[in-house]
């Protein structure tokens, strides 16, 4: 069974800020989500109902809808600041 990977404007633009390189890396790893929403490496966060998946200095948070074969990306964020303001992200 085949996800559909959601990304709002706010994430496709921030994407396409991004070097050409780091941004197809990222896009490569969200196209796998449609075969496996939770791949080898991706972790569920603590206390939340969201996933991440790490792709070099970069996180992908999402969140998974199984019932109706649906993978919503949250944020693509650094390191440094993929985890700050999790709560507006629930």
């Amino acid at each position: 069974m085949k996800y559909a990977v959601q990304l709002n404007k706010k994430i496709k633009k921030s994407l396409s800020k991004l070097p050409r390189a780091e941004a197809q890396r990222i896009l490569d790893k969200i196209a796998e989500l449609e075969d496996n929403p939770k791949p080898h490496g991706s972790k569920k966060l603590q206390g939340y109902e969201l996933y991440r998946l790490r792709v070099g200095d970069w996180r992908i948070i999402y969140a998974i809808e199984d019932d109706v074969l649906l993978v919503l990306i949250v944020s693509i964020k650094s390191r440094g600041k993929a985890y700050k303001n999790l709560d507006t992200l629930k």
